[in-house]
């Protein structure tokens, strides 16, 4: 199997399931309605829906990059903003999280583990992600999914 599809399946696992670590992000959204997505039941932290829209900002970034432009902070933001607090917006935000993502495996599909090397960006910028090869920019959205979802399950818990 070749590297990015390993890859892939990681990054299907996390968002979709079958993941070893636990529940994967879809796992942990399921369930939660808008009122509870926009609550904020721990002090200065993000709420769900924030989050989700973070991850699908992010993802969006990576599509983007993988597309061939530059690396920089998402097009919405680094933290989108709530456009529609209805439970219909809910909705709008998770079908906006399926497509980036479905987006992303999409776009890898045709990947060559060579074209894993390749740098996105000339620069090391921690902010944008930007100087660091495709292979490590995958590895790092992954990340970010699984980081994210753990702060969704802590923020439902702490619902209950």
């Amino acid at each position: 199997m070749a590297e990015v599809s390993r890859i892939a399946d990681q990054l299907r696992r996390a968002f979709d399931g079958d993941a070893w670590y636990g529940p994967s992000l879809k796992a942990t959204l399921k369930g939660v309605t808008a009122e509870q997505a926009a609550a904020s039941p721990i002090a200065d932290a993000h709420s769900i829906w924030q989050i989700a829209l973070h991850i699908a900002a992010w993802e969006g970034a990576v599509l983007d990059r993988l597309s061939g432009k530059s690396a920089e902070l998402p097009a919405e933001g680094d933290w989108p903003e709530i456009a529609d607090s209805s439970e219909a917006g809910w909705q709008q935000t998770l079908a906006l999280l399926d497509q980036r993502h479905t987006a992303l495996l999409a776009a890898i599909t045709d990947f060559t583990d060579e074209q894993l090397k390749e740098m996105i960006g000339e620069q090391r910028d921690p902010a944008t992600g930007s100087g660091v090869s495709v292979y490590y920019t995958l590895h790092g959205v992954l990340q970010h999914n699984v980081y994210h979802a753990g702060q969704i399950a802590i923020l439902k818990k702490a619902l209950q």
